[in-house]
């Protein structure tokens, strides 16, 4: 069963969908989360929120703020401490639902939230276990491989200059999330991430904007969650990365995973990014994060396939 919910982070509104296990048992152990970079919930969060939803998991979905149907200005700006935050405000808000067992609740990321959640699980001790899908773990890092060498420099000069415009009172940079060009200016410059965005926003969320601020580049480039990989120790962390991962890329998640304490658990998908979204990857991501919160959380029983 799904409903639309909505709660207060610290006076924005945050808007989602709780969904319940078609049974009278609750509360229920819940499972927390939130869509990657400038993606909305539509993007396949139903999916794995109704895979968890069968195996007698909750899970509340909500959408990042300034994105989607949540409030918050400026709109299309990401700025992931904020985000951070807002997966500790839902936890709350969580804890307060008559279906929720709010000693019972896990959090699940992709992409860029999948490196929120390893934040989260290092300092917010209210969350049980943790499942991290193919994570950011350093902006830095993670932007130079994205962005040439040459031209860093005068990336640098734009967020300069965008943030003398911002002062003197005019609107945000805006740069596109994808771009059918390679080379041309983008958020997110691969060809997979322009064929998932697009393709994605067209079946699943028409609502979907193909743009960013510029300032929500630069501070990806200042995020470093995996710094955090070695304090969500004793909270048990399941990491899901695809082997072939160009866009978070994989050599960074594998270091993460080995810097990571125990319990901790890798599950590798013969894969791109993306894949993790679609079938037939999907079966593995969904199934393996679905098995993980049941062990963790307390659900007993058989596990149900993902579809």
């Amino acid at each position: 069963m799904r409903r639309d919910v909505a709660f207060d982070a610290e006076g924005v509104t945050l808007r989602g969908w709780l969904f319940t296990p078609d049974s009278a048992d609750a509360p229920f152990p819940t499972v927390v989360m939130a869509h990657g970079f400038s993606a909305v919930k539509e993007m396949y969060l139903d999916r794995f929120a109704e895979t968890f939803a069968r195996a007698g998991l909750a899970a509340l979905v909500f959408d990042n703020r300034n994105f989607g149907a949540s409030d918050g200005t400026p709109r299309q700006e990401i700025d992931p401490w904020a985000q951070v935050r807002d997966y500790r405000h839902a936890i709350t808000y969580a804890r307060t639902l008559p279906e929720v067992d709010r000693e019972r609740i896990g959090v699940w990321g992709s992409s860029y939230s999948g490196g929120h959640v390893l934040v989260v699980g290092a300092i917010d001790r209210r969350v049980r276990c943790v499942v991290s899908q193919v994570p950011l773990v350093s902006g830095y890092r993670n932007l130079l491989r994205l962005v040439r060498a040459d031209q860093v420099a005068a990336l640098r000069e734009q967020f300069d200059a965008d943030r003398e415009a911002r002062f003197r009172g005019e609107p945000p940079a805006m740069i596109p999330v994808v771009s059918a060009d390679p080379a041309g200016p983008a958020a997110l410059p691969t060809p997979d991430s322009y064929t998932w965005f697009t393709e994605t926003a067209r079946e699943r969320a028409p609502a979907w904007r193909n743009e960013v601020t510029l300032r929500t580049v630069e501070m990806l480039m200042e995020y470093e969650p995996g710094v955090y990989v070695d304090r969500v120790s004793p909270t048990p962390l399941l990491m899901v990365i695809a082997a072939r991962d160009h866009l978070a890329v994989a050599d960074e998640a594998f270091a993460a995973y080995q810097r990571a304490l125990e319990p901790k658990r890798l599950v590798v998908l013969p894969g791109a990014h993306f894949d993790a979204y679609v079938d037939p990857m999907f079966q593995l991501a969904a199934g393996a994060a679905r098995d993980w919160f049941t062990e963790h959380l307390g659900v007993r029983g058989a596990a149900v396939p993902a579809s």
